[in-house]
């Protein structure tokens, strides 16, 4: 897919986030992340809802995912493990509900993501959150941040019909719930779905 047609893409509208995060994490897939100018298109995210044991929001708000309570169409951007960042999309229909995007594919300013991550081969570029987050730059500042305005850039894609459905990856609580989407067939997502 060439830039210019990633670019003229329709943005995701305000609406598109006020649904159930189950929902907004599946069509999120084939959906295009550009950051400041870069990304591709989503191939991989998890819903997180806030009766989930496995979400930050399930105790209620805190210092440290305030955002997953704000309105629907923000970032919630935290680190994992206090090392590498994390992007979220806030949606629901109810506070405290998130997809974490989990995986793109690489199209747009591939050289710049290549600049913070290495001279690794694509696949590796932004497959896994911590990777997405620092081949594009995104970083604590981000949190809060609506995603329906610059830097941040979500547009529609085609809708996939092919999409697979497992259980989430890194996760000690309700490790079964089956709330991971990927794209069939895509070399770009974190793991391989079973």
């Amino acid at each position: 897919m060439a830039d210019h047609v990633m670019l003229e893409l329709p943005p995701l509208a305000d609406s598109f986030y006020r649904r159930p995060v189950a929902l907004v994490a599946r069509e999120l897939i084939g959906a295009t992340l550009l950051f400041r100018g870069a990304g591709g298109p989503i191939v991989e995210t998890e819903a997180y809802d806030h009766e989930d044991p496995a979400s930050h929001s399930v105790k209620g708000p805190n210092s440290r995912n305030r955002s997953m309570f704000g309105p629907p169409g923000h970032a919630y951007v935290y680190r994992s493990y206090g090392l590498h960042w994390c992007l979220n999309v806030v949606c629901g229909l109810t506070p405290g509900a998130a997809v974490l995007i989990r995986a793109i594919e690489p199209l747009v300013g591939i050289e710049e993501m290549r600049s913070r991550r290495g001279d690794l081969p694509d696949r590796q570029l932004c497959s896994g959150p911590g990777r997405l987050c620092a081949a594009l730059g995104i970083e604590g500042s981000c949190d809060g941040h609506d995603l329906t305005r610059p830097p941040f850039s979500f547009s529609s894609g085609p809708s996939c019909s092919k999409v697979l459905i497992g259980t989430r990856i890194g996760i000690s609580q309700a490790s079964d719930v089956p709330g991971r989407f990927g794209l069939a067939g895509s070399a770009f997502l974190s793991r391989p779905f079973r």
